[in-house]
């Protein structure tokens, strides 16, 4: 990504799709060029939320409300220490934000940050066009990038950037030392977290339940994990190709091992998948948004979910799985497209979910989640008492 300061922020703007599709809009955000995978996302909010999630590092979001920036941006929302979208694209950006928490306007926080977007063009057409062929390799170009530059060219460029499939990029998401993230009020459990990505509301609402979170890099070995004496381990959420992510399959076998109560969420669902020998594979056009219904099969319940994710598990939906750890069943799917949205073992404590459970951005209906890994904990360290 190269990019330059706002100063240019009318600017004419192109965005080129690697099939050749091209919109022309106005800069928005940082001038200049970036590529990245084109996604979109259905949520009408949180949109700080979202640029700020480390799982969209190295995407392109367009977002399909049609007006984005209303709220403008404040120090209290982003889940992390920086945006990480590679690009931004929306249709009508909101010419003045109105809200009482808002510090600035979402188009200086993006040029603050370096994040090259474009506006005015229809985000609907691109919607459809990526549903139809599929989440692709995109490239947008303002300034001096786009001055006096065939399209041929610029398509020529968009293809040879990098594709999703294949990339491993939990490392530069992750944080690179640990910390932790004490818990509120009463102590009542030791929780180590292996950050693929992690959301920074994720440990909160652990400490919430009074779980002290040792927060670890993703290159954390088994070894680091249980040098912090856990009462449970959790996998986060983070981008790139499950496919790519041999060591946290490795570290989470070790904790299944060990029968640890484990939960894992989004990325840390594939993990898990991986580890008891199913596959991964990438959807068409992936979930992302905060209103994807999905159903929990242990109680029939149907939740509105918040989703950020390009991969899924390829794991049969109609029967109990024998794995190396035991038995395990697919938990909760989706009910747009029947896609695998949470995994549980049957003979250890050990589950995830694809979803963010966290709500941020995004609705409280999974929140019970937390609850139910705090409960694994509780019967785990009962057992060991009676033993």
């Amino acid at each position: 990504m190269t990019t330059s300061t706002r100063g240019a922020a009318k600017a004419p703007a192109v965005l080129v799709l690697e099939d050749g599709r091209i919109f022309r809009g106005r800069a928005y955000g940082a001038v200049g060029e970036t590529f990245g995978e084109a996604v979109f996302s259905t949520g009408m909010t949180g949109y700080q939320e979202t640029l700020t999630d480390p799982s969209y590092h190295r995407q392109v979001v367009v977002m399909t409300a049609p007006h984005v920036g209303n709220t403008g941006v404040n120090d209290e929302d982003p889940e992390s220490a920086r945006i990480w979208v590679a690009g931004y694209v929306v249709r009508d950006p909101a010419r003045v934000p109105s809200n009482w928490r808002a510090k600035r306007s979402l188009d200086e926080e993006l040029a603050a940050q370096g994040v090259v977007g474009i506006s005015g063009i229809d985000t609907r057409a691109l919607t459809r066009h990526l549903r139809e062929r599929g989440a692709m390799r995109v490239g947008i170009f303002s300034g001096a990038a786009a001055e006096g530059v065939h399209d041929e060219a610029l398509v020529s460029r968009v293809q040879e950037a990098p594709q999703m499939k294949g990339a491993n990029l939990s490392a530069e998401v992750a944080t690179k030392e640990p910390y932790v993230v004490p818990a509120l009020g009463e102590k009542r459990f030791t929780v180590a977290a292996v950050d693929l990505g992690i959301k920074g509301m994720t440990p909160h609402r652990m400490a919430e339940r009074g779980i002290e979170v040792h927060v670890l890099p993703a290159t954390a070995t088994v070894e680091d994990v249980y040098a912090v004496s856990p009462d449970g381990v959790f996998f986060s959420n983070g981008p790139g190709d499950p496919a790519t992510a041999d060591h946290a399959v490795s570290v989470m076998q070790g904790v299944l091992e060990r029968k640890t109560p484990l939960f894992g969420i989004c990325f840390g669902n594939q993990i898990l998948g991986r580890a008891l020998g199913f596959g991964t594979y990438k959807l068409k056009y992936g979930h992302r948004g905060i209103n994807q219904p999905v159903q929990d099969r242990t109680t029939g319940k149907v939740e509105v979910t918040a989703h950020n994710h390009g991969f899924a598990v390829d794991a049969p939906l109609d029967k109990v799985s024998e794995t190396p750890y035991g038995r395990a069943e697919v938990s909760h799917v989706c009910l747009n497209d029947n896609v695998v949205e949470g995994l549980r073992l049957l003979d250890q404590p050990a589950f995830s979910v694809q979803y963010h459970p966290e709500a941020a951005a995004g609705p409280h209906d999974a929140a019970y989640l937390f609850d139910r890994f705090t409960s694994l904990m509780e019967t785990a360290l009962m057992e060991a008492e009676r033993a």
